[in-house]
């Protein structure tokens, strides 16, 4: 196996640490990952998406990606890292260039597309990401790919994002500390959207919601592009702790009762249904019912759809989302959640598990809670294929016409 066919992709978040690790297969046209390894370790160090102690967070990395490697039986030296939707700056900015030549030609794109990037994105933040949301020829809009036509203005809207310098420093310093480095740095939604949203969805208008540990992002496409990410201080942990106080357990009790009996919706439980509850030193094993968990996990969960939704129509997009919503995160593994977010949001609702471009140890990823590592892995793939995977300042050209490779995804 070539070392340079290698990918890795490592999400550090608040309560979990997941890395990928994947081997580029297919051609050029239609590059595929194929899944060789897969880690996951608790996380401690990480809030709202930043690190507050490298220490354990270098530990949960080493964990994680020692598993990965131990599976797939290679070593990787760099990962392609996840930044989350917390730290970033979302602006939109618009380049103008004359046309030269009888046509319009890539190299005209390339030259707008730099004047709209020339712009500062405030202190503290370095550049990420800058999509081109579509381009004017001579003050006409609409436009996806302006090559070949004829015209004297072009001009471009741009979407520039950039990351908080501080929290990819720390990041970039805890992949470091644990024996690798940073190829890239991507924002998380829009990894996970090429893990397990289809580009019909994205055409359409669609909302990705990855309902983390302790926060929620929603990113919404529209016409094949990223029109908007926001994040919610609201998510996993939160159900966890009224949990805690609803049933009066400890923390690590109310994870396991969540995952093993928790359901979002209450119709779908027996009335009648009990459930034995941990005992305490005060007193002895108690037994609730199923009923009581689940409306204590729907009261939550619907609060958090609730603001997702207002998100939406304040952004302009309720009714606009013929595709509907696609729940990641390992939040999205909750029963019920499917049935309660189509009653709250009133259009389509799927859970989104990987499954696109992938094969190998495909079934050791197919749950929402892999969404960011192995939509990473598939970006690295991309990047490997068309050999353009150096590190540096970020993927500043990430949806632009340069990278053609990328087309198919926005």
């Amino acid at each position: 196996m070539k070392r340079e066919a290698l990918v890795s992709g490592l999400d550090v978040g608040s309560t979990k640490t997941c890395a990928v690790i994947a081997e580029a297969t297919g051609d050029g046209r239609t590059p595929k990952a194929r899944v060789l390894g897969v880690g996951m370790a608790k996380s401690g160090g990480v809030k709202r998406g930043a690190v507050r102690d490298i220490e354990e967070t270098t530990d949960s990395i080493v964990r994680a990606l020692r598993d990965a490697e131990r599976m797939a039986g290679v070593k990787v030296p760099t990962v392609f890292g996840g930044v989350a939707a917390e730290n970033i700056s979302w602006q939109m900015e618009t380049g103008l260039a004359s046309v030269t030549g009888e046509e319009i030609r890539r190299q005209d794109t390339e030259r707008v597309d730099e004047v709209a990037r020339a712009v500062s994105l405030g202190d503290g933040f370095e550049p990420l990401h800058s999509i081109a949301q579509e381009y004017k020829v001579d003050n006409q809009g609409g436009i996806s790919d302006p090559v070949g036509m004829t015209g004297m203005r072009l001009e471009v809207e741009m979407c520039l994002i950039g990351v908080h310098a501080q929290a990819a420093q720390n990041l970039r310093r805890s992949v470091k500390r644990a024996g690798y480095g940073v190829a890239e740095f991507v924002l998380e939604p829009l990894a996970a959207s090429l893990a397990v949203v289809t580009q019909d969805e994205k055409e359409l208008g669609c909302a990705l919601v990855d309902i983390g540990g302790d926060s929620t992002t929603v990113a919404v496409f529209h016409d094949g592009k990223p029109r908007y990410v926001g994040s919610l201080p609201y998510a996993g942990g939160r159900i966890t702790s009224d949990l805690v106080q609803g049933l009066s357990v400890t923390q690590a009790d109310a994870e396991r009762i969540k995952e093993r009996w928790g359901v979002a919706y209450t119709p779908m439980v027996n009335p009648d249904e009990m459930i034995e509850l941990p005992g305490t030193p005060g007193q002895g094993v108690r037994g609730a019912k199923r009923e009581l968990v689940a409306h204590i996990i729907q009261e939550r969960v619907d609060e958090i759809f609730g603001l997702v939704l207002d998100r939406l129509e304040t952004g302009g997009y309720g009714g606009r989302l013929p595709a509907g919503v696609i729940l990641t995160g390992g939040g999205a593994q909750l029963a019920g959640i499917v049935e309660l977010g189509r009653e709250v949001f009133a259009m389509p609702v799927r859970r989104g598990s990987p499954e696109r471009g992938i094969s190998g140890l495909v079934d050791s990823v197919q749950a929402p809670r892999y969404a960011v590592p192995v939509g990473l892995a598939l970006y690295g793939v991309q990047r490997r294929v068309h050999g353009d995977a150096a590190g540096g300042t970020g993927v500043n050209r990430l949806f632009g016409p340069v990278k053609r490779w990328l087309q198919e995804f926005f």
